[in-house]
Order: structure tokens, then C-alpha cells, then sequence
């Protein structure tokens, strides 16, 4: 049998492909035109007459083979369909324009994984997800199906020339997972496949015997066991990457939002399964997420977690909170649909900026980026409440306070300290989310997944920038835009990638030009730069975390065999083993504090932090110093003392008294929390004196 395409003539798939079975079974399947649509295209195959189910270790699917011309291949996305409807990823998202996959085959054994290979890919190759899962004892008769999806619609088109598959005595082996350190989540779909559009119903259980012990997939579920709604999630991570994030909504018995805590984390309902398949150190989010709550503010709590689906080994992930509003998590306001007047009104609200998702979930500022030559917005979405939860006056609202945010940085007054953009936003959150995003040169930092907050003006009131959210592609780990360059603005993003869509909001240039805000990204770096943002501090986190993902990795990398092979959008050249992975993360994080150390602006000329003895005699010095949960002291006057603590940013972080009397002893309480730094702690009296002392913590 021969095929002919475009002049081109191409021997039997199956005569090219078959290799080492004795007693192979082929069967020959049809081709067909790819919807340039977007919707699938199953050409079927009737089996028949197979003696015996498949299994994985005499008999069962070896391999499976095709031809498939297209204008451009790597908008394909390729999957087997078993009978029963188990679903395996072949390849997707390989080869460029005017390629073609030419009696390409897929075999579970095979050396080269077909993201190594090289179009046209005429050879056997390992496929992007196992094939070994469909040799689960189903009986092999009945209708396959190869699916063929083109994710770029609208744009070109293409053809399954044929397509074959074998069964043998050599049939796919599924990896064995069979014990972790880390937690186990299971989940069971029912059979049903995970859509990205919606939540299906699921049941989900988690293994988690405690540190020290082993964990099994067959062991009872001891830390949560019920009911979920899944779905995929993820834009560029869907398309590109076979091993899929989810968003896992807990249930009760009547499909209400169950809050739960999880694997020792506070109590909520909505949860995501991140699987960092981009990431091969397994650990940039986490990082991050650590990094950002070690500076003293919230951000996602995480767990590293092994994942079964459906039986399925799917390897490595951080199972992370979501964002949302939660006393436990973005702690501000509840608002209700129908607080629309007064101070009910003005919070909370959680924005996101990000990508322009063509329907009515958020607003566009009027206020384009400073890169903008090709129509370039910046969008806004709503995250909380969500788009159908708000009413228009809440819409307004928010729109509004937003537009008043940018006007005021946009004008002539907008360094000013009352009228100015310090008027509608939180210096200090803007401060550290300039940190975090320029230590880790996010590529996405600052205009993709970036999130706002703002409670009601009677809790404060203003714009805060955060929580800090995806980071897999942050830490030199993307080849696109200077992104694995240690040198260099994250926030000058237009300047090396004015072609990109998505860019900078322009708050970001603007507040570097405020020079008290420059100073205050100085101080603060000055009071970070030796503990939680030194290369000491992130190095001694990714050894422990990678010293307690060791034999995970090994399983997840089994599973996905990518160390060593680059895949979007990683740079090159890609270490080969898993400690040169968490190696190079290590090294950029050296290299970029050093750049950053030499070139952040600002003279660093704190003014809280210029006190160093008592200028009048309020209280004596305060004790112990350093300090851990609170300080005491003697009061030196019978005149009432107020005593505030202010960080170095000039931030008021605990004000009380009156205190009085003559070598009276008092004690102050301070925040559990507060990250290690300098403080000054100021005593004031009536009189206008005041004691003022630097706190070590």
C-alpha cells in the first residue's frame, strides 16, 4: 500500500515502523482533512479478532504510527482514544511551517522523546504521555480513535494522510508508583475526560502519613477524602505542556463549596494543582511564594504533592491556594451585591492584569503602556467579586478608583504625598512586588497574572500591588525577550519586546521616577538584601526543598523524560540532571542579586532608620534588643507616652499607650510576623518629646 501527497511517495507505516514484536497485529486506519475550526478531528479504527484483553506484560498496544501533512505542524495537538476512553497525548505543539510528521511512530520504549526529535520525525519515538496506561486489561476490540486538534484556527490547514496502530507480545509498559515522601493526592474522574471550560464532578482523596513516613497510593485517606469539581487551567501552560495544572474546588455532599484545611493549610474551598512543567527545578513558584511571605506579606501557601489521576502516575506538583478573598488568605472586605452606597462600597476588590480575554470580565485603562505603537492596552479583569457577581455600580466603583489611581501618577503633581498616586495606592506593596518581580526577572511580571487588591476606606482603603502568582517561567528560566539575562529592568520589558501584545502598564517607568519611591525600593532592598533576598537565604531553600524532592523528581522525570531536552521556554543549553537544574537556578539568583545590589536606584538614605540614640528622655531603652515577640521598657516621666513601631519604609506597624509613670515597667506585644529587619520603636509625650530607638528582629 502506498500513499502519495504533494508528489511526495511514502512507504506503508507499518513496514517502516514494526520493530522487535513476534506475533504484532496491525491495523491500518483512514485519513481525513483537519478542521481548521478548532474542533477535533477522530478518524476511527475498528479493531477486531484481538484473542486476548491488553495488558502490560504478555500482550497488549505496542505502538502507533502516522503521516500527517499541515502548514503548520506545531499547532497540532495528536492523542490516541482506547475503547474505553482512555486518552493518551502523542505530540503536540512540534515542528514549524511547512513540515510534516512522515511515518512518525510512537513507542513507549523508545530512547528519543518526540519533543528531541526533528521534523519531518520519520522514526519511533517516546510520546509526550505514556502509552503504557491504555494496557489496563480493556478489551482492545472496538472503535480507536486518533484525534487530531488544531489549536490555532482560522490560520492553516492540513491532512491525516493514514494512520496505524500494532498490538504484540511487547506491549507498553505503564511506570509503577509505588510509595512517596511527599503526600499523594488521588483523583478519580469516573472515567470522564477533564475539560478546560468547566468543572466536572470528581472524588479526590490524600494520603499524608506524617514526616518520616512513607506514604502509598493504595493507603487510606487520612487528611482529606471526598467530593471535588476539576478542571484544567492554565493559557500557554495548556497548550504547550502534555502535564496539565488544575483548579480543584472542594464539595459537599450537594455540590455546595466545602472549606477545608489541606495538608496543614488553613481551611478554604478552591485550591490549584500546579504541575511546573516548564520548570525543571520543580520549585520557581514555590520559591517565589516562600520568598514573598518571608518578606511579610501574603502570598500563596503550598505543599509538594505526587498526583494519580484516574490511576494514572502524573508525577510532581505543587498543590497551592488560590487567590481569593479569605480572612486566611487576600484578607480584606466581603462585598455583597447589594453594598453599592457609602463605605460598603469601596471594598474589597481583587483585579487582575492580564490578557484581554474578549468579553465583558474586566476594563480596559485609558491610560495605554509606554510601549504601545501597535495599539497595546492594559486590561484589568475582575477576580473578586467575579464578573457576574458584580453589579454595575460596584463595576463603576472599582473603574473609578483605578482611573484616580492612574490620573494621579499620570499628572505633574503625582509625586506629591496627599494629591499625588500615594493617595489611592500602598507604597510598601508596590515596593516589594518591584523586589520580587526584579530578583527573579519575571517575564511575565508586572503585565501578565498580576494582581491588585483593595479593602473599604474604613479598613485603609488603597490600591495594593499583589499577591505574587506564576513564576514558573521567572529565574532565567525563559529564552524569549532577555529573560535568562541576569542584567537589566524586568519593568523595561517594551523596550527589548515592542512587538509583545501583552506589555507593561505604565505605573511601572512612572514610579521610577519618583525618587522617594526609588528611595524607598533602596531602603527596603538595604533591609532585605543580607536575610530573606540574599543568595545565602534562596540557596539554603533550594537545597532543602530539593534534597526532600529527591526520589520524586527521579519519578516525575520517569514519567516525563524532558531533563536535558528544552522545552518552551527554556533556554539553552539545558543541564542534563536534576541538581544542575536546581544548580542553575542558584547561579542566576547569585548573578542577579549581584547586578541588582549594584545598580537599584536610590542613595539608601533611610530617615527612619537615622535614629540611633534617645533625644529626650521619654522612655528608657527598650529590652531585649534584638527582639523576638515584644520588647519591654521603663518609662522616665509621670506625662502619658505613646509608643509607635515604624518599619524601614516609614510605615506605622503598632501604635498604643498612654504609658506613665516614673521608672514604671511596660511591655509592647509586636506582630508575630514581621519579617528579620530593623525597626525604630518612638516614644512621644504630650510635650512634643520623644524617644526614639532602632529594634533588631
Amino acid at each position: 500500500m502506498l500513499f502519495s501527497h504533494r508528489g511526495l511517495r511514502l512507504v506503508t507505516l507499518v513496514g517502516l515502523c514494526l520493530v522487535g514484536s513476534v506475533s504484532a497485529q496491525t491495523y491500518n486506519g483512514t485519513g481525513a482533512v483537519i478542521p481548521d475550526n478548532g474542533e477535533p478531528l477522530e478518524i476511527p479504527l475498528d479493531v477486531t479478532g484481538l484473542a486476548e484483553p491488553l495488558n502490560s506484560t504478555d500482550f497488549g498496544l505496542e505502538q502507533v504510527c502516522f503521516t500527517i501533512f499541515h502548514e503548520w505542524i506545531g499547532e497540532l495537538k495528536i492523542s490516541l482514544v482506547a475503547p474505553d476512553g482512555t486518552t493518551v497525548l502523542l505530540a503536540a505543539a512540534q515542528g514549524g511551517p511547512n513540515q510534516q510528521y512522515s511515518n512518525t511512530c510512537f513507542r513507549q520504549d523508545s530512547p528519543q522523546l518526540i519533543t528531541q526529535g526533528i521534523p519531518p520525525f520519520s522514526g519511533t519515538y517516546k510520546p509526550q504521555e505514556e502509552l503504557g496506561i491504555i494496557n489496563d486489561g480493556q478489551d482492545g476490540n472496538g472503535q480507536w480513535l486518533l484525534q487530531v486538534v488544531d489549536s490555532v484556527p482560522g490560520v492553516n490547514s492540513g491532512s491525516v494522510i493514514a494512520w496505524a496502530i500494532t498490538f504484540g507480545d511487547e506491549p507498553a509498559i505503564p511506570f509503577s508508583f509505588t510509595s512517596s515522601n511527599l503526600p499523594i493526592v488521588v483523583i478519580n474522574t469516573n472515567g470522564e475526560i477533564i475539560p478546560e471550560d468547566q468543572k466536572i464532578t470528581a472524588a479526590l482523596g490524600i494520603v499524608d502519613n506524617g514526616v518520616g513516613n512513607l506514604n502509598h497510593p493504595d493507603d487510606p485517606f487520612n487528611d482529606f477524602n471526598g467530593t471535588i469539581g476539576i478542571r484544567i487551567r492554565g493559557n500557554t501552560s495548556n497548550y504547550l505542556s502534555p502535564k496539565k495544572s488544575f483548579s480543584v474546588e472542594l464539595r459537599d455532599a450537594f455540590g455546595e463549596d466545602l472549606d477545608a484545611p489541606i495538608l496543614g493549610m488553613p481551611e478554604e474551598s478552591d485550591w490549584v494543582l500546579l504541575a511546573n512543567y516548564f520548570d525543571k527545578s520543580l520549585m520557581n513558584n514555590t520559591l517565589t511564594f516562600h520568598l514573598a511571605r518571608a518578606m511579610g506579606n501574603y502570598a500563596p501557601r503550598q505543599r509538594n504533592v505526587e498526583v494519580v489521576v484516574n490511576g494514572e502516575y502524573m508525577g510532581v506538583y505543587a498543590l497551592v491556594e488560590e487567590i481569593k478573598r479569605d480572612g486566611d488568605r487576600v484578607n480584606i472586605a466581603k462585598l455583597d451585591p447589594d453594598e453599592i452606597v457609602g463605605d460598603d462600597l469601596t471594598g474589597g476588590y481583587i483585579l487582575r492584569v492580564d490578557w484581554f480575554d474578549g468579553l465583558d470580565n474586566g476594563f480596559v485603562s485609558p491610560y495605554a503602556p509606554v510601549v504601545s505603537s501597535d495599539g497595546q492596552q492594559t486590561y484589568l479583569e475582575y477576580r473578586y467579586p467575579k464578573p457576574e457577581d458584580l453589579v454595575p455600580e460596584q463595576k463603576a466603583y472599582i473603574q473609578a478608583y483605578v482611573d484616580s489611581f492612574e490620573t494621579a501618577l499620570a499628572g505633574p503633581g503625582f509625586t506629591d504625598p496627599n494629591s499625588g498616586w500615594r493617595a489611592y495606592a500602598d507604597e510598601a506593596s508596590f515596593v516589594d512586588m518591584f523586589l520580587i518581580n526584579e530578583l527573579s526577572r519575571n517575564v511575565d511580571g508586572y503585565r501578565l497574572s498580576s494582581y491588585l487588591y483593595k479593602d473599604k476606606y474604613s479598613n485603609g482603603g488603597k490600591l495594593h500591588d499583589g499577591p505574587a502568582w506564576d513564576y514558573d517561567i521567572a529565574w532565567g528560566n525563559a529564552s524569549f525577550c532577555y529573560a535568562d539575562s541576569t542584567f537589566g529592568w524586568a519593568y523595561a520589558f517594551g523596550d527589548v519586546c515592542p512587538e509583545q501584545s501583552a506589555q507593561i502598564p505604565f505605573w511601572w517607568p512612572r514610579l521610577l521616577q519618583d525618587s522617594l519611591f526609588t528611595e524607598a525600593v533602596r531602603c527596603r532592598w538595604n533591609e532585605l538584601r543580607d536575610n530573606v533576598l540574599s543568595p545565602a537565604y534562596v540557596a539554603a531553600y533550594c537545597d532543602s526543598v530539593a534534597n526532600i524532592l529527591d526520589g520524586a523528581q527521579q519519578r516525575n522525570f520517569t514519567v516525563w523524560p524532558i531533563l536535558g531536552v528544552p522545552v518552551w521556554a527554556n533556554p539553552v543549553p539545558v543541564p542534563a540532571t536534576y541538581a544542575g537544574e536546581v544548580q542553575e537556578l542558584k547561579d542566576f539568583m547569585d548573578a542577579r542579586w549581584a547586578w541588582m545590589d549594584a545598580n537599584l536606584p536610590g542613595s539608601g538614605s533611610c530617615l527612619p532608620m537615622a535614629v540611633s540614640e534617645p533625644v529626650t528622655g521619654a522612655i528608657e531603652a527598650p529590652f531585649p534588643n534584638p527582639f523576638t515577640n515584644g520588647v519591654a521598657f521603663h518609662t522616665l516621666s509621670g506625662s502619658p507616652v505613646m509608643v509607635k513601631v515604624i518599619d524601614p519604609l516609614g510605615r506605622t506597624l503598632l501604635k498604643v499607650g498612654p504609658f506613665q509613670g516614673t521608672g514604671t515597667l511596660h511591655r509592647v506585644q509586636l506582630p508575630a510576623e514581621l519579617a528579620p529587619g530593623t525597626y525604630v520603636l518612638v516614644a512621644t509625650m504630650a510635650s512634643g518629646e520623644f524617644s526614639a530607638f532602632r529594634l533588631e528582629h
